[in-house]
């Protein structure tokens, strides 16, 4: 493609890291983000409706996990980073990145309310030259569908005026491998002129960017990416119940078949899906499919088992405390972990808060403790954890219940304590005990 005038120079400035990145919403995906474009020598500004999280930022004050907190204090401290809660310094801004949530609604249809109204506010203050970029996860056709039309209420044109494309996250909390600068980029681009821009642009700080021929590609992928993991999950997931069934050990079972050099990927169950991506972004595919006429079977069976296993870990909890006599209700559990993943503090759509809010309405005293999560607050609810975990918590128990497997436990104190453990997680992994149960 033969650049164009205003191409060249948008392109020639990112190279040269003169241009201004503004990063809409602070969050998981957002703040590791806006760190990484400012370790590379970008002014960034970053948007958040939240006072307290803009002045946290701003005063680089770190509350997200994957962030290094000397990382955020030295670009603060050199002057690259700014924040705001108002989108008045959009028209100074040469890039714009939103990295805002997308959730579900009460009927698993996607609720693009917030996306749409950044785009909104974005739309206000476009000014030529500007690239627009969605990191936030979506349906296949959020950016042309939805964006482009309210961006080009400015009256300017997408492609020809200004930039608009879909880059989709790949954030992992709490993975230390794997980070924002050297996980593969996805970009797609509205047309050949955003995709150049875009491109251009992650290039600076990501070490391999992968481009694709649309932003509905792009968007494509994530959803599929994530629609893998939920349909093999829900795979491992029935067979813990058919192995609960069978009187077999599923974690035996699955060992043994992970020994396969070739033709299998390790999966594992548990006591359901959480976390922002599996338990949601399937949905957004299984929505706008609809809207070709197809019905994305294996997504909506997937969806319907993993939505069930806490209500299975329930049900063997039971069965655990019926062995001894005892009912969940008026029985003492202790439950361990809140987080929806081992070493985070993330309990985002957490399993484990949906197996406490059950057993709680059934009637058991039960109190749990996670060494990331002090308190989870979701809505109305709000619950206030152990702030440690003694051995009278463990032998004062009538079942101890391990729901995230926190490497910072000692799961042989936690059995020598404990008068029965039902492991939902496998933490317990290489320990011999009569008082252990495995999912």
């Amino acid at each position: 493609m033969i650049k164009t005038d205003s191409v060249s120079s948008l392109v020639e400035k990112i190279e040269a890291h003169a241009v201004r990145v503004g990063i809409v919403g602070l969050g998981y995906v957002g703040l590791p983000f806006l760190v990484e474009q400012a370790k590379v020598g970008f002014q960034v500004t970053g948007i958040d409706l939240s006072a307290e999280r803009a002045g946290m930022v701003a005063r680089g004050e770190n509350y997200i996990g994957d962030v290094l907190d000397q990382d955020l204090r030295d670009i603060v401290n050199a002057g690259l980073v700014s924040t705001t809660t108002t989108f008045d310094a959009v028209p100074g801004m040469d890039v714009i990145v939103i990295c805002v949530p997308t959730p579900l609604d009460r009927n698993l249809s996607p609720d693009l309310n917030i996306v749409r109204s950044v785009t909104q506010e974005i739309a206000r203050y476009l000014r030529p030259g500007q690239l627009i970029s969605l990191e936030s996860t979506t349906y296949p056709g959020t950016t042309e569908e939805v964006m482009k039309p309210i961006l080009e209420t400015s009256g300017l044109r997408a492609g020809v005026d200004f930039y608009l494309a879909h880059s989709p996250e790949r954030v992992d909390p709490g993975n230390h491998l794997f980070s924002t600068t050297n996980t593969n980029k996805v970009v797609g681009g509205n047309d050949p002129a955003s995709l150049e821009v875009a491109t251009a642009f992650y290039r600076q700080s990501i070490q391999h960017v992968v481009p694709v021929s649309s932003a509905k590609v792009a968007e494509m992928v994530k959803v599929y990416e994530n629609t893998f993991r939920s349909v093999n999950i829900a795979l491992v997931n029935e067979l813990a119940m058919l192995c609960d069934r069978m009187d077999l050990s599923v974690w035996e079972v699955l060992d043994a078949a992970f020994t396969k050099p070739f033709g299998i990927m390790p999966f594992y169950p548990g006591p359901g899906v959480g976390g922002h991506c599996i338990p949601l972004d399937p949905h957004y595919l299984e929505w706008k499919a609809r809207e070709y006429g197809f019905e994305t079977r294996f997504i909506t069976l997937a969806g319907e088992i993993n939505r069930h296993m806490p209500d299975f870990a329930v049900n063997k909890v039971a069965r655990l405390l019926n062995e001894q006599g005892k009912s969940i209700k008026g029985s003492c559990i202790v439950q361990l972990g809140m987080a929806y993943k081992r070493d985070i503090d993330d309990y985002r759509e957490s399993p484990a808060v949906h197996v406490y809010e059950q057993l709680h309405s059934l009637g058991a005293d039960i109190r749990f403790y996670d060494p990331h999560v002090r308190v989870v607050e979701e809505g109305s609810l709000r619950i206030e954890g152990l702030d440690e975990l003694t051995a009278a918590d463990l032998q004062n128990a009538d079942l101890v219940l391990i729901t995230t497997p926190h490497t910072s436990l000692d799961y042989s104190w936690v059995l020598e304590h404990s008068k029965l453990v039902f492991d939902t997680r496998n933490a317990t992994k290489g320990l011999v005990s009569p008082k252990l149960t495995l999912l």
